[in-house]
Protein backbone atom coordinates (compact mmCIF):
# COMPACT_ATOMS: atom_id res chain seq x y z
CA UNK A 1 0.00 0.00 0.00
CA UNK A 2 1.68 3.35 -1.06
CA UNK A 3 1.55 6.73 0.88
CA UNK A 4 -1.55 8.04 -1.12
CA UNK A 5 -3.59 5.13 0.04
CA UNK A 6 -2.27 5.61 3.81
CA UNK A 7 -3.23 9.17 3.59
CA UNK A 8 -6.34 8.48 2.30
CA UNK A 9 -6.97 5.99 5.16
CA UNK A 10 -5.73 8.00 7.87
CA UNK A 11 -7.84 11.33 6.78
CA UNK A 12 -11.05 8.92 6.52
CA UNK A 13 -10.44 7.46 10.15
CA UNK A 14 -10.14 10.73 11.43
CA UNK A 15 -13.02 12.57 8.74
CA UNK A 16 -15.57 9.25 10.46
CA UNK A 17 -14.21 10.35 14.09
CA UNK A 18 -15.14 14.27 13.54
CA UNK A 19 -18.62 13.09 11.52
CA UNK A 20 -19.46 10.77 14.76
CA UNK A 21 -18.71 13.54 17.16
CA UNK A 22 -19.85 16.69 15.63
CA UNK A 23 -23.32 14.68 15.79
CA UNK A 24 -23.97 15.78 19.37
CA UNK A 25 -22.39 18.74 19.75
CA UNK A 26 -24.70 19.80 17.04
CA UNK A 27 -27.65 18.73 19.74
CA UNK A 28 -26.62 19.79 23.11
CA UNK A 29 -25.79 23.05 22.56
CA UNK A 30 -28.85 24.77 21.38
CA UNK A 31 -30.52 21.58 23.46
CA UNK A 32 -29.57 23.44 26.56
CA UNK A 33 -30.97 26.35 26.39
CA UNK A 34 -34.38 24.42 25.48
CA UNK A 35 -33.95 23.15 28.86
CA UNK A 36 -33.61 26.22 30.67
CA UNK A 37 -36.54 27.29 28.94
CA UNK A 38 -38.32 24.34 29.71
CA UNK A 39 -37.34 24.53 33.50
CA UNK A 40 -38.33 28.39 33.86
CA UNK A 41 -41.42 27.56 32.20
CA UNK A 42 -42.11 25.02 35.11
CA UNK A 43 -40.84 27.68 37.42
CA UNK A 44 -43.63 29.85 36.27
CA UNK A 45 -46.32 27.93 35.87
CA UNK A 46 -45.87 25.07 38.23
CA UNK A 47 -48.02 23.00 35.68
CA UNK A 48 -46.98 19.01 36.00
CA UNK A 49 -46.75 18.90 32.05
CA UNK A 50 -43.52 21.10 31.91
CA UNK A 51 -41.77 19.21 34.69
CA UNK A 52 -42.27 16.15 32.92
CA UNK A 53 -41.04 17.92 29.62
CA UNK A 54 -38.14 19.02 31.74
CA UNK A 55 -37.28 15.79 33.23
CA UNK A 56 -37.40 13.82 29.86
CA UNK A 57 -35.49 16.42 28.56
CA UNK A 58 -33.01 16.52 30.62
CA UNK A 59 -32.27 12.71 30.50
CA UNK A 60 -32.06 12.66 26.08
CA UNK A 61 -29.29 15.57 26.76
CA UNK A 62 -27.33 13.60 29.40
CA UNK A 63 -27.32 10.75 27.16
CA UNK A 64 -26.27 13.18 23.88
CA UNK A 65 -23.40 14.86 26.19
CA UNK A 66 -21.76 11.59 27.36
CA UNK A 67 -21.85 10.24 23.87
CA UNK A 68 -20.27 13.60 22.52
CA UNK A 69 -17.32 13.36 25.67
CA UNK A 70 -16.81 9.88 24.48
CA UNK A 71 -16.09 10.15 20.76
CA UNK A 72 -14.61 13.59 21.42
CA UNK A 73 -11.71 11.90 23.73
CA UNK A 74 -11.57 9.30 21.15
CA UNK A 75 -10.78 12.34 18.54
CA UNK A 76 -8.23 13.66 20.48
CA UNK A 77 -5.93 10.80 20.42
CA UNK A 78 -5.98 11.11 16.39
CA UNK A 79 -3.81 13.86 16.61
CA UNK A 80 -1.03 12.06 18.00
CA UNK A 81 -1.60 8.84 16.28
CA UNK A 82 -2.58 10.07 12.70
CA UNK A 83 -1.28 13.79 12.59
CA UNK A 84 1.72 14.43 14.83
CA UNK A 85 2.96 17.01 12.03
CA UNK A 86 -0.05 19.19 12.97
CA UNK A 87 0.70 19.81 16.67
CA UNK A 88 4.10 20.09 15.80
CA UNK A 89 3.41 22.80 13.37
CA UNK A 90 0.96 24.60 14.91
CA UNK A 91 0.73 23.07 18.52
CA UNK A 92 1.35 26.24 19.96
CA UNK A 93 -1.49 27.62 18.84
CA UNK A 94 -4.18 24.64 18.47
CA UNK A 95 -3.24 23.58 22.11
CA UNK A 96 -4.12 26.72 24.02
CA UNK A 97 -7.66 27.03 22.00
CA UNK A 98 -8.29 23.06 23.14
CA UNK A 99 -7.03 23.78 26.84
CA UNK A 100 -9.50 26.58 27.04
CA UNK A 101 -12.62 24.78 25.56
CA UNK A 102 -11.36 22.41 28.32
CA UNK A 103 -10.99 24.36 31.07
CA UNK A 104 -13.97 26.85 30.67
CA UNK A 105 -16.50 24.93 28.83
CA UNK A 106 -16.11 21.46 29.39
CA UNK A 107 -15.83 21.70 33.18
CA UNK A 108 -18.63 23.99 33.54
CA UNK A 109 -20.99 21.64 31.84
CA UNK A 110 -20.32 18.70 33.41
CA UNK A 111 -20.29 20.19 37.04
CA UNK A 112 -23.66 22.00 36.57
CA UNK A 113 -24.95 19.04 34.91
CA UNK A 114 -24.74 16.81 37.98
CA UNK A 115 -26.81 19.65 39.69
CA UNK A 116 -29.53 19.71 36.91
CA UNK A 117 -29.72 16.11 37.01
CA UNK A 118 -29.93 15.33 40.97
CA UNK A 119 -30.09 18.78 42.56
CA UNK A 120 -33.96 19.76 42.02
CA UNK A 121 -35.19 18.24 45.40
CA UNK A 122 -31.93 18.90 46.89
CA UNK A 123 -31.14 22.78 45.94
CA UNK A 124 -33.29 25.91 46.23
CA UNK A 125 -34.91 26.48 42.60
CA UNK A 126 -32.68 29.77 41.54
CA UNK A 127 -29.56 27.45 42.19
CA UNK A 128 -31.36 24.85 40.11
CA UNK A 129 -32.34 27.09 37.75
CA UNK A 130 -28.82 28.66 37.54
CA UNK A 131 -27.30 25.81 37.18
CA UNK A 132 -29.55 24.99 33.84
CA UNK A 133 -28.33 28.41 32.59
CA UNK A 134 -24.81 27.82 33.12
CA UNK A 135 -24.84 24.17 31.18
CA UNK A 136 -26.39 26.58 28.48
CA UNK A 137 -23.77 28.64 28.98
CA UNK A 138 -20.95 26.35 28.67
CA UNK A 139 -22.09 24.49 25.69
CA UNK A 140 -22.02 28.30 23.81
CA UNK A 141 -18.51 28.40 25.13
CA UNK A 142 -17.48 25.19 23.88
CA UNK A 143 -18.58 25.50 20.29
CA UNK A 144 -16.58 29.00 20.94
CA UNK A 145 -13.83 27.80 21.25
CA UNK A 146 -13.47 24.89 19.03
CA UNK A 147 -14.94 27.15 15.75
CA UNK A 148 -12.48 29.80 16.80
CA UNK A 149 -9.61 26.74 16.03
CA UNK A 150 -11.20 25.97 13.61
CA UNK A 151 -11.86 29.21 11.84
CA UNK A 152 -8.02 29.73 12.09
CA UNK A 153 -7.64 26.80 10.12
CA UNK A 154 -9.73 27.72 7.15
CA UNK A 155 -8.42 31.34 7.18
CA UNK A 156 -5.26 31.76 9.31
CA UNK A 157 -4.08 35.35 10.37
CA UNK A 158 -2.46 36.51 13.96
CA UNK A 159 0.24 34.46 13.74
CA UNK A 160 4.35 34.47 13.43
CA UNK A 161 6.96 31.56 12.09
CA UNK A 162 9.46 30.89 14.64
CA UNK A 163 12.16 28.13 14.33
CA UNK A 164 9.33 26.42 12.03
CA UNK A 165 6.49 26.41 13.72
CA UNK A 166 3.46 28.70 14.19
CA UNK A 167 2.76 31.13 17.54
CA UNK A 168 0.49 33.54 18.28
CA UNK A 169 1.33 36.86 17.59
CA UNK A 170 -1.91 38.62 18.18
CA UNK A 171 -4.25 36.07 20.60
CA UNK A 172 -7.20 38.18 19.14
CA UNK A 173 -6.16 38.32 15.23
CA UNK A 174 -6.13 34.13 15.88
CA UNK A 175 -9.43 33.79 17.37
CA UNK A 176 -11.50 36.72 15.62
CA UNK A 177 -10.27 35.82 12.47
CA UNK A 178 -11.76 36.53 9.03
CA UNK A 179 -14.41 33.32 8.84
CA UNK A 180 -14.76 33.18 12.76
CA UNK A 181 -17.87 35.54 13.10
CA UNK A 182 -19.97 33.76 10.06
CA UNK A 183 -18.66 30.04 10.98
CA UNK A 184 -20.20 30.54 14.90
CA UNK A 185 -23.26 32.11 13.93
CA UNK A 186 -23.79 29.65 11.42
CA UNK A 187 -23.39 26.67 13.55
CA UNK A 188 -25.32 28.03 16.58
CA UNK A 189 -27.73 28.12 14.12
CA UNK A 190 -27.46 24.68 12.84
CA UNK A 191 -27.47 23.39 16.40
CA UNK A 192 -30.68 25.42 16.74
CA UNK A 193 -32.04 23.70 13.73
CA UNK A 194 -31.05 20.22 14.73
CA UNK A 195 -32.23 20.48 18.62
CA UNK A 196 -35.29 21.96 17.50
CA UNK A 197 -36.28 19.46 14.81
CA UNK A 198 -35.38 16.79 17.31
CA UNK A 199 -37.43 18.17 19.73
CA UNK A 200 -40.38 18.77 17.08
CA UNK A 201 -39.81 15.27 15.66
CA UNK A 202 -40.01 12.99 18.91
CA UNK A 203 -42.90 15.13 20.45
CA UNK A 204 -44.94 13.92 17.09
CA UNK A 205 -43.71 10.62 17.45
CA UNK A 206 -44.69 11.05 21.24
CA UNK A 207 -48.25 12.57 20.26
CA UNK A 208 -48.77 9.34 17.50
CA UNK A 209 -49.12 7.19 20.51
CA UNK A 210 -50.65 9.48 22.82
CA UNK A 211 -52.41 12.67 20.97
CA UNK A 212 -53.57 13.35 24.48
CA UNK A 213 -50.07 14.25 25.36
CA UNK A 214 -50.21 17.77 26.97
CA UNK A 215 -46.33 18.12 27.60
CA UNK A 216 -45.25 16.55 24.16
CA UNK A 217 -47.99 19.37 22.17
CA UNK A 218 -46.36 21.74 24.19
CA UNK A 219 -42.86 21.30 23.16
CA UNK A 220 -44.22 20.07 19.22
CA UNK A 221 -45.38 23.37 19.22
CA UNK A 222 -42.45 25.14 20.53
CA UNK A 223 -40.02 23.39 18.13
CA UNK A 224 -42.41 24.57 15.44
CA UNK A 225 -41.75 28.24 16.39
CA UNK A 226 -38.13 28.09 16.73
CA UNK A 227 -37.75 26.68 13.36
CA UNK A 228 -40.11 28.86 11.79
CA UNK A 229 -37.62 31.52 13.25
CA UNK A 230 -34.47 30.08 12.82
CA UNK A 231 -34.73 28.12 9.35
CA UNK A 232 -35.27 31.54 6.99
CA UNK A 233 -32.25 33.63 9.29
CA UNK A 234 -29.80 30.39 8.83
CA UNK A 235 -30.23 30.82 5.14
CA UNK A 236 -29.58 34.28 5.33
CA UNK A 237 -26.69 33.71 7.41
CA UNK A 238 -25.87 30.85 4.81
CA UNK A 239 -25.28 33.20 2.42
CA UNK A 240 -23.20 35.96 4.26
CA UNK A 241 -21.06 33.26 5.37
CA UNK A 242 -20.69 31.83 1.40
CA UNK A 243 -19.46 36.16 0.69
CA UNK A 244 -17.37 35.34 3.00
CA UNK A 245 -15.99 32.16 1.65
CA UNK A 246 -15.53 34.10 -1.78
CA UNK A 247 -13.66 36.07 -0.23
CA UNK A 248 -11.23 34.32 1.28
CA UNK A 249 -11.55 31.23 -0.23
CA UNK A 250 -12.61 31.42 -3.28
CA UNK A 251 -11.27 27.77 -4.47
CA UNK A 252 -13.68 26.34 -1.85
CA UNK A 253 -16.19 28.31 -3.97
CA UNK A 254 -15.25 26.84 -7.43
CA UNK A 255 -15.35 23.54 -6.02
CA UNK A 256 -18.96 24.11 -4.32
CA UNK A 257 -20.39 26.08 -7.51
CA UNK A 258 -18.19 23.22 -10.02
CA UNK A 259 -17.13 26.20 -11.62
CA UNK A 260 -14.16 24.69 -13.83
CA UNK A 261 -13.02 28.16 -15.61
CA UNK A 262 -12.80 32.05 -15.28
CA UNK A 263 -15.59 33.32 -16.89
CA UNK A 264 -17.63 36.48 -16.64
CA UNK A 265 -21.59 35.76 -16.11
CA UNK A 266 -21.46 32.26 -14.58
CA UNK A 267 -24.54 29.96 -14.17
CA UNK A 268 -25.72 28.76 -10.99
CA UNK A 269 -25.86 25.11 -11.15
CA UNK A 270 -28.60 23.57 -10.00
CA UNK A 271 -27.97 20.12 -10.24
CA UNK A 272 -25.18 18.31 -12.27
CA UNK A 273 -22.45 15.54 -12.47
CA UNK A 274 -19.25 16.96 -12.32
CA UNK A 275 -16.74 15.21 -14.73
CA UNK A 276 -13.39 15.80 -12.82
CA UNK A 277 -11.57 13.98 -16.05
CA UNK A 278 -13.08 16.12 -18.23
CA UNK A 279 -13.18 19.38 -16.21
CA UNK A 280 -17.13 19.86 -16.95
CA UNK A 281 -20.78 19.61 -15.93
CA UNK A 282 -22.34 16.49 -17.36
CA UNK A 283 -26.47 16.50 -17.51
CA UNK A 284 -26.42 20.19 -16.10
CA UNK A 285 -29.12 22.24 -15.07
CA UNK A 286 -28.28 25.69 -15.20
CA UNK A 287 -29.68 29.03 -14.09
CA UNK A 288 -28.09 31.61 -17.04
CA UNK A 289 -25.63 34.12 -14.43
CA UNK A 290 -26.64 33.14 -11.42
CA UNK A 291 -23.54 32.34 -9.69
CA UNK A 292 -22.80 35.98 -10.67
CA UNK A 293 -25.72 37.84 -9.29
CA UNK A 294 -25.85 35.54 -6.20
CA UNK A 295 -22.30 35.70 -5.37
CA UNK A 296 -21.28 39.43 -6.97
CA UNK A 297 -24.85 40.71 -6.69
CA UNK A 298 -23.86 41.37 -10.82
CA UNK A 299 -25.20 39.07 -13.16
CA UNK A 300 -22.05 40.07 -15.92
CA UNK A 301 -19.59 39.77 -12.80
CA UNK A 302 -16.45 37.37 -13.15
CA UNK A 303 -16.08 34.42 -11.16
CA UNK A 304 -12.18 32.43 -10.55
CA UNK A 305 -12.49 29.08 -11.74
CA UNK A 306 -10.95 25.85 -10.39
CA UNK A 307 -8.02 26.32 -13.26
CA UNK A 308 -6.97 29.19 -11.11
CA UNK A 309 -5.89 27.47 -7.81
CA UNK A 310 -4.53 24.36 -9.91
CA UNK A 311 -3.29 22.12 -8.75
CA UNK A 312 -4.28 22.68 -5.30
CA UNK A 313 -7.91 21.85 -5.74
CA UNK A 314 -10.75 20.06 -3.50
CA UNK A 315 -12.61 17.25 -5.39
CA UNK A 316 -15.63 18.65 -6.36
CA UNK A 317 -17.85 16.00 -6.28
CA UNK A 318 -18.42 15.70 -2.57
CA UNK A 319 -18.20 19.48 -1.67
CA UNK A 320 -20.59 19.69 -4.85
CA UNK A 321 -23.06 17.42 -3.80
CA UNK A 322 -23.05 18.09 -0.49
CA UNK A 323 -23.43 21.46 -0.59
CA UNK A 324 -26.84 20.80 -2.32
CA UNK A 325 -28.19 18.53 0.25
CA UNK A 326 -27.26 20.64 2.94
CA UNK A 327 -29.55 23.41 1.49
CA UNK A 328 -31.99 21.45 0.34
CA UNK A 329 -32.65 20.06 3.55
CA UNK A 330 -32.66 23.55 4.80
CA UNK A 331 -35.48 24.60 2.14
CA UNK A 332 -37.44 21.86 3.42
CA UNK A 333 -37.18 22.68 7.13
CA UNK A 334 -38.38 26.69 5.98
CA UNK A 335 -41.34 24.94 4.56
CA UNK A 336 -42.74 22.84 6.67
CA UNK A 337 -42.22 24.86 10.22
CA UNK A 338 -43.30 27.43 8.39
CA UNK A 339 -46.93 25.11 7.66
CA UNK A 340 -46.71 23.48 11.00
CA UNK A 341 -46.92 26.76 12.25
CA UNK A 342 -50.44 27.49 10.08
CA UNK A 343 -51.40 24.05 10.84
CA UNK A 344 -51.35 24.44 14.28
CA UNK A 345 -52.62 28.20 14.87
CA UNK A 346 -55.13 28.82 17.00
CA UNK A 347 -53.95 25.96 19.27
CA UNK A 348 -55.17 23.71 16.76
CA UNK A 349 -54.27 19.90 16.51
CA UNK A 350 -51.73 19.25 13.81
CA UNK A 351 -53.30 16.27 11.39
CA UNK A 352 -51.43 12.72 11.51
CA UNK A 353 -49.83 12.99 8.39
CA UNK A 354 -48.40 16.42 9.32
CA UNK A 355 -46.85 14.80 12.71
CA UNK A 356 -45.82 11.99 10.66
CA UNK A 357 -43.74 14.14 8.91
CA UNK A 358 -42.02 16.07 11.63
CA UNK A 359 -41.31 12.58 13.01
CA UNK A 360 -39.70 11.76 9.71
CA UNK A 361 -37.47 14.87 10.22
CA UNK A 362 -36.34 14.04 13.79
CA UNK A 363 -32.53 13.43 12.49
CA UNK A 364 -32.71 15.86 9.65
CA UNK A 365 -31.02 18.62 11.53
CA UNK A 366 -27.77 16.02 11.53
CA UNK A 367 -28.20 15.29 7.54
CA UNK A 368 -27.57 18.71 7.03
CA UNK A 369 -25.11 19.26 9.84
CA UNK A 370 -22.62 16.72 8.03
CA UNK A 371 -23.02 17.81 4.74
CA UNK A 372 -22.09 21.41 5.63
CA UNK A 373 -19.02 19.79 7.71
CA UNK A 374 -18.25 17.70 4.70
CA UNK A 375 -18.46 20.82 2.32
CA UNK A 376 -16.34 23.00 5.05
CA UNK A 377 -13.34 20.44 5.39
CA UNK A 378 -12.89 18.60 1.89
CA UNK A 379 -13.16 22.23 0.66
CA UNK A 380 -10.09 23.47 1.62
CA UNK A 381 -8.28 20.53 0.50
CA UNK A 382 -5.15 20.25 0.09
CA UNK A 383 -4.38 22.41 3.24
CA UNK A 384 -4.89 21.14 6.57
CA UNK A 385 -4.39 24.79 7.76
CA UNK A 386 -4.82 26.95 4.95
CA UNK A 387 -1.89 28.64 2.75
CA UNK A 388 0.09 26.68 5.89
CA UNK A 389 -0.08 23.50 6.29
CA UNK A 390 -0.98 20.58 3.44
CA UNK A 391 -2.62 17.81 5.00
CA UNK A 392 -0.21 15.52 3.48
CA UNK A 393 2.56 16.83 5.50
CA UNK A 394 1.23 16.43 8.78
CA UNK A 395 0.33 12.65 8.63
CA UNK A 396 2.11 10.32 10.46
CA UNK A 397 3.95 7.16 10.05
CA UNK A 398 1.38 4.21 10.63
CA UNK A 399 0.87 2.05 7.92
CA UNK A 400 -1.86 1.20 5.63
CA UNK A 401 -2.97 -2.27 7.43
CA UNK A 402 -2.96 -0.60 10.69
CA UNK A 403 -5.44 2.61 9.80
CA UNK A 404 -7.10 -0.18 8.04
CA UNK A 405 -7.64 -2.45 10.72
CA UNK A 406 -8.32 0.61 13.23
CA UNK A 407 -10.90 1.96 10.86
CA UNK A 408 -13.00 -1.00 10.45
CA UNK A 409 -13.19 -1.25 14.21
CA UNK A 410 -14.44 2.23 14.59
CA UNK A 411 -16.87 1.50 11.34
CA UNK A 412 -18.64 -0.83 13.79
CA UNK A 413 -18.06 0.12 16.91
CA UNK A 414 -19.78 3.87 16.09
CA UNK A 415 -22.20 1.79 13.89
CA UNK A 416 -23.84 0.20 17.04
CA UNK A 417 -23.19 2.88 19.33
CA UNK A 418 -25.38 5.01 16.77
CA UNK A 419 -27.66 2.52 16.42
CA UNK A 420 -28.75 2.08 20.38
CA UNK A 421 -28.28 5.71 21.01
CA UNK A 422 -31.09 6.27 18.62
CA UNK A 423 -33.48 3.76 19.26
CA UNK A 424 -33.00 4.46 22.79
CA UNK A 425 -34.20 8.09 21.92
CA UNK A 426 -36.95 6.98 20.36
CA UNK A 427 -38.09 4.62 22.73
CA UNK A 428 -37.87 7.79 25.63
CA UNK A 429 -40.23 9.66 23.40
CA UNK A 430 -42.71 7.10 22.22
CA UNK A 431 -43.23 6.37 26.11
CA UNK A 432 -43.15 9.48 27.42
CA UNK A 433 -42.29 10.94 30.51
CA UNK A 434 -44.58 10.13 33.40
CA UNK A 435 -45.74 12.85 35.27
CA UNK A 436 -44.08 13.47 38.57
CA UNK A 437 -45.61 14.51 41.44
CA UNK A 438 -44.55 18.24 41.55
CA UNK A 439 -45.13 18.68 45.86
CA UNK A 440 -41.08 17.40 45.96
CA UNK A 441 -40.02 20.28 43.52
CA UNK A 442 -42.22 22.73 45.45
CA UNK A 443 -40.77 21.84 48.57
CA UNK A 444 -37.69 23.03 47.01
CA UNK A 445 -38.72 25.87 45.43
CA UNK A 446 -40.29 27.52 48.34
CA UNK A 447 -36.68 27.43 50.42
Amino acid sequence: MDASEALFLARTQFGLNIAFHILFPSITIALAWFLVFFRVQYALTRRPEWLATYRLWTKIFALSFAMGVVSGITMSFQFGTNWPGFMNKVGNIAGPLLAYEVLTAFFLEATFLGVMLFGMNRVPNWVHITSAVLVAAGTSLSAFWILALNSWMQTPVGHIVADGQLIAGDWLEVIFNPSFPYRMIHMMLASGLTATFLVAGLSAWRLLKAPGDAGAARTLRAGILVGAVLAPLQAWVGDRHGLNTLEHQPAKIAAIEAIWKTEKGVPLVLFAIPNEQARRNDYSIEIPKGASLILKHDPDAELKGLDAFAPDTAPVAPVFFSFRVMVGIGMAMIALAWFGLWATRGGRAPPRWLLWTFAGFTFSGWVAVEAGWLVTEIGRQPWLVTGVLRTADAAGGASGAQLGASLTGYILTYTLMLIAYMVVLTHMAGTGSAREDPRAALVAEAR
